[in-house]
């Protein structure tokens, strides 16, 4: 039988190459996003303009999931909207009965999250953390009951650089925002949590973090080439996915355990 994983945020981006390179692996993989069809997508500019079209849907990657030969689960999710959150990890859990691996790679898109400081509006950073922490909690609240029940489990946290490193310019001249960031930030605490409650249970949390990848919703938003100049280097789109493979079949993995992973580094290892 196939391992069965759950990847959030999977419409474009990381979370469809991870979902993809999973599905290579010998997972079926259930995922999530808010675009259903493709041409419905849109995110928002950097500052809060109009959103702006977006390629990337849950139907394409249904396609590319199954054209790897796995079982594929599209599941629509709204981070912001924590019954959504708990609703789609509940259709997962009845269609398929349980979760191997959660891999939390969703963000929120919310108008406004790259503010300068004295912009930054608290109700947009209310929201941020809403959907990039507190949702990421309700899905693991969800799926660790039955890990621990199976004596076995991984789930992945997707950081980011943004937590523990300063940016190198403002928001709008090569840096990023204090409400994304901090929200990242937070996240970043669950896989230690998690560890320190439910390791001795065979359940293992990872927190990995992508590199800067010039993404479809990146370069739609704006501001990519800035950061580019400021000398980040681009890493591969599917350095994550190929690291969190590993991850969660290799008991070596451990000793990764309580650090952030590189995953341009570990992959190109790997």
């Amino acid at each position: 039988m196939r391992p069965l994983a759950l990847v959030t945020g999977a419409s474009r981006g990381i979370g469809r190459r991870t979902a993809v390179v999973l599905a290579r692996d010998g997972w079926d993989v259930a995922f999530t996003a808010r675009t259903v069809e493709e041409g419905a997508g849109t995110v928002f500019t950097r500052h809060g303009g109009e959103g702006v079209p977006v390629e990337g849907s849950l139907s394409t990657t249904q396609a590319m999931v199954e054209a790897e030969g796995a079982r594929a689960l599209a599941v629509p999710m709204d981070l912001l909207d924590l019954g959504s959150v708990r609703a789609a990890a509940a259709t997962v859990l009845d269609r398929w009965g349980h979760v191997d691996l959660l891999v939390n790679n969703a963000i929120a898109q919310v108008a406004g999250g790259h503010e300068r400081l004295l912009a930054q509006d608290l109700g947009v950073a209310e929201l941020m953390i809403r959907g990039n922490y507190l949702a990421q909690v309700a899905l693991v609240q969800a799926v660790l009951p039955q890990m621990a029940a199976r004596g076995s489990g991984t789930i992945v946290q997707m950081c980011s650089g943004s937590a523990t490193t300063d940016p190198p310019a403002p928001p709008d001249e090569g840096g990023w925002g204090l409400a994304y960031a901090a929200s990242k930030a937070a996240v970043g605490r669950l896989a230690g949590a998690i560890n320190a409650e439910y390791r001795d249970k065979g359940v293992r949390a990872f927190n990995v973090d992508p590199g800067f990848v010039v993404t479809e919703a990146m370069r739609a938003r704006g501001g990519a080439e800035d950061i580019e100049d400021k000398g980040f280097d681009v890493a591969p789109d599917d350095a994550a996915g190929r690291v969190i493979a590993w991850l969660a079949r290799d008991r070596a993995a451990d000793r990764f355990l309580g650090k952030v992973i590189w995953s341009p580094t570990l992959a190109a290892q790997l």
